[in-house]
């Protein structure tokens, strides 16, 4: 499975990451680019005050691969 892991800056100088579960995976740099100026310009992610999407970072997607070792019996 393909995550979308997008980066921001906070208010506060720190790294906050936002990951997108079941988001398309061809989508271009310009698309993606877009989407997180207009989630930034949004202001909808405030905790204790701090901006968590203050400024766009960076982007990419994360692929997860499970390798069973012991599988559940199968009734």
């Amino acid at each position: 499975m393909k995550t979308l892991d997008l980066s921001f800056k906070t208010s506060k100088n720190k790294v906050h990451h936002v990951k997108l579960h079941y988001a398309n995976d061809n989508l271009s740099k310009e698309v993606v680019s877009q989407a997180m100026a207009e989630l930034s310009a949004s202001k909808l992610f405030n905790k204790g005050g701090e901006d968590l999407v203050a400024q766009p970072l960076a982007a990419k997607y994360v692929e997860t691969i499970e390798t069973p070792i012991i599988e559940a019996p199968k009734d």
